[in-house]
């Protein structure tokens, strides 16, 4: 245990000291003389946003249920507290028993962001434990990896001990109890991930090997351990409904991202977006009755006293009883003053009499993605949205009194002209002309109109993952074109930092040669690489210069659909001829429909649930 006393003294010094303290209610501690396997489940990001995602809780919770286990939190420290830890001893810990990393049984991060690598690298070394696999021994803890990255595993192949693909709820328990029989006859570091290896959903990158050629591509891959699988298939919950959901979440000192009840109404998507990783690798769509999510919000409320509650999913207004359980919510928290949020909604799913009662409670701005403004874009991506589709529901907003709109678009989209990104200004102006061509007598509120735009990033799984990133230069030139056209004060631009998206793109789609860069980035000082004012581009292009590695390699060029490509070993259930279909679809600007009106056998259902897709309405 580290010196507390020592510690304390020291948080006096750093901003948001809370960060770090831990005791917060509904946390858990326990006798650790009653434990037999210490997680420590490591968010590579500041407390605030670790905090607010739902993952954490669920798992946290869920391990914590078991009665030999103990699970706490830690997350990345902010500049100022890492300073002050290295100048005085201090090692990275587990907020809840304040026992430093070294300590503990399983190190597990949670993979939701590319621009987190650098941050795990650094934890580690915070917490005294060497950054390379190879080094760490027997009696070191395991460090363990999942989350939406980990389906390209290949980046952080020299770091990570085993990556854990699908549902944490499924595989973990099943992990936890195979170490605690491996710790009880004598733990050896070597067995234990050979006997995990043999688990449905574990990859234990050791234990394989990539031949490239000379072109640099990969040209085999070899298994080197008996023990390992050709291919590793992701893990699902099969019934969501009886799935582990926390009846409690822990309350923070200070302001998080999302400080409300999250109730997860089911997982999947059904819509096939071309860009959205998300969307393939949650498959198939699993759903919680209403029931069942009163049940939980009623729980939740009671044991945090939160005054909102969010419908949280990849597209809230596809839930099949969508009316049903927000009005039975309704009934029975309206006149508590607490309210009912949807923050993933699609213009085509919108139903304004259940958002105008939702917005008695507690009014606010409305956020749309058509996503691109041309049709031809938007069929492209497979957006399945016209204009009429976008524009009715914004009109029918502005007739209900809503005067705040977002608009979200995506820039350096697959076969994008420069036309298709100046009628992203279009569009946002007829929406503006819309709200003022009505009786001045309608008009209410001042409107403001935000539009931003996020730099495409091809991710693995989706039918995209060939295609190559627009350079650099080219993104600045299309978002700084577009932000010179729009000169209305109504209507506000702002695009992503396409450096960002760049070493985004090179980890999304790299393979364990990236492993070496990393390392060199992080030996020259990056991390928290998501945060504007901390990233530092040049630091990165020295690592690739140093490292002797072209970052356009892996995110400009295109891959030929034959490429064996870096996560190819992976099984997340949708095929990969169903990609290469969508793929050449896009290119011919061919839209596919949502799931639930037609199966397009994309293999998912038949793979992992062992039959057909339960919510489609007319199979072939």
């Amino acid at each position: 245990m580290i010196d507390t006393k020592k510690l304390q003294k020291k948080l006096l010094s750093v901003e948001k000291p809370a960060r770090y303290v831990g005791e917060e209610l509904n946390s858990t501690i326990k006798n650790k003389r009653d434990i037999s396997v210490r997680f420590a489940f490591a968010f590579p990001d500041v407390y605030e946003v670790g905090m607010s995602h739902t993952g954490l809780h669920i798992l946290y919770h869920m391990l914590n249920s078991m009665e030999n286990i103990w699970c706490e939190r830690v997350f990345a420290p902010w500049i100022d507290m890492e300073k002050v830890m290295r100048e005085n001893s201090i090692p990275l810990y587990g907020l809840e028993s304040k026992d430093e990393l070294r300590e503990f049984d399983f190190i597990g991060f949670t993979l939701q962001y590319e621009m987190s690598y650098t941050n795990i690298l650094n934890m580690l070394d915070l917490g005294n434990i060497p950054i390379k696999s190879k080094y760490r021994t027997n009696d070191m803890p395991i460090v363990i990896a999942g989350g939406p990255c980990a389906y390209n595993p290949e980046p952080l192949y020299e770091v990570i001990d085993l990556f854990a693909l699908g549902e944490g709820e499924e595989l973990l328990p099943e992990l936890m109890k195979l170490y605690e029989r491996e710790k009880q006859n004598g733990f050896n570091k070597m067995s234990f991930l050979e006997k995990a290896a043999q688990l449905e959903g574990v990859y234990v990158p050791q234990f394989y090997e990539e031949i490239y050629g000379k072109d640099g591509t990969i040209k085999e891959r070899k298994i080197l351990n008996k023990h390992a699988k050709e291919i590793v298939t992701k893990r699902i919950i099969k019934d969501f409904d009886k799935s582990f959901y926390p009846d409690k979440s822990i309350l923070p000192y200070i302001d998080v991202v999302h400080d409300r009840v999250a109730l997860e109404i089911f997982r999947g998507c059904t819509r096939g977006c071309r860009f959205c990783q998300a969307g393939m690798v949650y498959r198939p769509v699993r759903e919680k009755t209403p029931e069942t999510l009163i049940n939980q919000a009623e729980n939740l409320i009671n044991s945090t006293g939160h005054d909102e509650i969010s419908l949280t999913s990849l597209s809230s207004g596809d839930y099949s009883c969508l009316p049903e359980l927000t009005l039975r919510l309704l009934e029975k928290y309206e006149r508590r003053n607490i309210s009912i949020s949807l923050p993933s909604l699609r213009l085509d799913s919108m139903t304004f009499d259940i958002i105008e009662r939702l917005q008695e409670v507690r009014k606010s701005g409305l956020t749309f993605a058509p996503e691109a403004g041309t049709q031809r874009m938007r069929d492209i991506i497979n957006k399945n949205l016209t204009e009429e589709q976008i524009l009715g529901p914004v009109e029918t907003a502005f007739n209900l009194g809503w005067s705040t709109v977002k608009l979200y678009f995506m820039i350096g989209l697959p076969w994008e002209t420069i036309e298709d990104v100046m009628s992203i200004k279009s569009l946002a102006y007829k929406i503006k002309d819309m709200f003022f061509d009505r009786p001045k007598e309608d008009i209410k509120g001042n409107l403001k109109i935000n539009v931003s735009a996020s730099c495409f990033v091809p991710k693995p799984f989706t039918p995209f993952q060939w295609v190559g990133q627009n350079g650099m230069d080219e993104f600045f030139y299309k978002a700084k074109t577009l932000q010179g056209k729009i000169k209305d004060k109504k209507v506000s631009f702002s695009y992503h930092d396409p450096k960002v998206s760049y070493i985004e793109a090179v980890f999304a789609r790299g393979d364990r040669r990236l492993s070496k860069v990393l390392i060199e980035a992080w030996e020259k000082g990056c991390k928290f690489d998501g945060w504007y004012d901390i990233f530092d581009f040049d630091k990165w292009m020295e690592a690739f210069k140093e490292t002797d590695m072209d970052p356009d390699f892996f995110a400009g060029r295109k891959r030929d659909i034959t490429e064996i490509l870096p996560w190819d070993f992976i099984d997340v259930g949708v095929s990969k001829e169903f990609l290469v279909k969508e793929y050449e679809k896009a290119s011919r600007a061919v839209t596919t429909p949502d799931c639930r009106q037609q199966c397009l056998n994309c293999g998912v259902n038949h793979n992992l649930i062992g039959g057909a897709c339960p919510h489609v309405q007319n199979n072939m």
